[in-house]
């Protein structure tokens, strides 16, 4: 697998027996200053995220998932989304602490799923665990989350969203897809943060210009791939 090369063109296929996204709710809290709750109160009020953090398959990796969304909030990135195999759950605790929104769905690799409803209630609204897809509403525009390429390619051919996020290939891809109302959906893999099989990459977007880097992780991130290799 390249980095940067073009999700592998599929037709759309079938989908049957689609899980429904599941949405949460809260009931406004009262927050301590600096706490997790209090920044995300101040994350959703009036806030209008441009550039946002695309990560998938991150694999129970979190230092570096971690080092990732580091480095995205550094170049302007107001959210994340991630497109499935978190697996563990306590792989996303660190992300609570920088303070982004995290938007999630599970991958193949289910993991512990009563765990992920649990610490996204005990987030205060800062992360949204969201089942096997999302159907997102970001800085204007219309983004559907889903693990599977070809589920994806499926969902940017119908032409109703601005930009498809998916995962699992662990092979970093950005395409422009033609959908059947004439248009044009992108069409986006981040492929694995978690480095397995393929270099450890993510995806920072800005939904204002509708531009898509594929970026890979620095030097720090390199290290933390030879320490955990390391000790397996």
């Amino acid at each position: 697998c390249d980095a940067g090369a073009a999700i592998p063109p599929r037709g759309p296929r079938r989908i049957g027996g689609r899980e429904a996204a599941s949405r949460f709710r809260f009931a406004p809290v009262r927050c301590r200053p600096g706490s997790v709750r209090e920044r995300a109160r101040r994350a959703g009020a009036g806030a209008r995220t441009v550039k946002i953090c695309i990560v998938s398959d991150s694999h129970d990796r979190a230092p570096m998932l971690s080092a990732a969304v580091v480095e995205a909030k550094a170049d302007g990135a107001e959210a994340v989304v991630h497109c499935g195999d978190v697996i563990g759950a306590m792989t996303l605790r660190p992300l609570l602490e920088l303070g982004l929104p995290v938007h999630v769905i599970h991958g193949n690799n289910l993991g512990d799923s009563v765990m992920l409803h649990r610490l996204a209630r005990e987030s205060g609204g800062l992360l949204e665990y969201h089942g096997a897809d999302a159907r997102l509403e970001l800085a204007g525009r219309k983004i559907f989350l889903v693990h599977y390429p070809d589920y994806g390619y499926a969902m940017a051919c119908t032409g109703e969203w601005d930009l498809v996020c998916c995962g699992h290939s662990h092979c970093a891809g950005i395409e422009h897809v033609a959908t059947v109302k004439g248009g044009k959906t992108w069409l986006v893999n981040p492929g694995t943060v978690a480095a397995l099989a393929a270099p450890p990459t993510w995806i920072l977007g800005d939904l204002a210009s509708m531009q898509f880097e594929i970026r890979n992780l620095g030097q720090a991130a390199a290290d933390l791939v030879a320490s955990s290799r390391g000790t397996q």
